[in-house]
């Protein structure tokens, strides 16, 4: 039986997703998930069913809408589900915005050719239970991107890394402290080989991506 990991993740309502979603929705960030939108997606067929889990702000999960996909979001925070909404109507696509836990994902065995999840599968308290569902929810065939910190990026690392996402001195000593602060539960390489080889998906490929890891889930 797969165990629960005891790390105690802060809430992500009101006032705090908010500001949370006005720190990632800089110009410099939006370029990113532009440039991410098109590289993980790089060979996936036309109209192709996504899910993203844990969209957050919705941001990317636009970016991926925006590129022809038909794409869903499922978030367990009802306030970053209103703000998804918010944003996907502003940007003119249809995203299926949903609010639900990956773990007991509400959706039919293979409904997706891909899966995506950004900087938040460090949150999820059952993690080998979020990658089953992952694997479950699949079609065969399909695959599944992780984007995550790196337990082993650097303070060094970080530094850059908000530097470059232009949001001011004050706003960056924030997001340098929470980033510091998030990479303390983060995964190693190492952890999510070790994860993937005990889920349904049975191994993964992991690759270092600044401060963050890609980790690659076929099935």
């Amino acid at each position: 039986m797969e165990t629960t990991r005891k790390h105690k993740v802060p809430e992500m309502e009101g006032f705090q997703a908010r500001w949370y979603a006005k720190n990632r929705g800089t110009g410099p960030q939006l370029a990113q998930y532009r440039r991410q939108a098109a590289e993980v997606t790089s060979g996936l067929k036309e109209g192709a069913d996504v899910l993203e889990v844990a969209p957050g702000p919705g941001f990317f999960a636009v970016e991926l809408a925006k590129r022809g996909f038909h794409v869903t979001g499922l978030d367990i925070s009802h306030t970053m589900v209103e703000i998804a909404i918010e944003h996907s109507g502003q940007a003119g696509v249809e995203v299926d915005f949903r609010q639900g836990d990956v773990t007991h994902a509400p959706f039919a065995d293979e409904s997706f050719d891909f899966v995506v999840c950004q900087a938040a599968f460090k949150n999820f308290r059952q993690p080998v239970t979020a990658l089953n569902e992952m694997h479950r929810v699949l079609r065969p065939g399909g695959f599944a991107v992780i984007h995550d910190l790196n337990h082993e990026a650097t303070g060094a690392d970080i530094a850059r890394e908000v530097e470059g996402m232009n949001v001011g001195a004050v706003a960056g000593f924030t997001v340098r402290q929470t980033l510091g602060w998030l990479r303390r539960r983060a995964f190693t390489r190492e952890q999510f080989e070790a994860l993937a080889a005990e889920s349904a998906f049975g191994g993964c490929s992991v690759t270092a991506d600044g401060i963050g890891l890609e980790v690659r889930l076929t099935r």
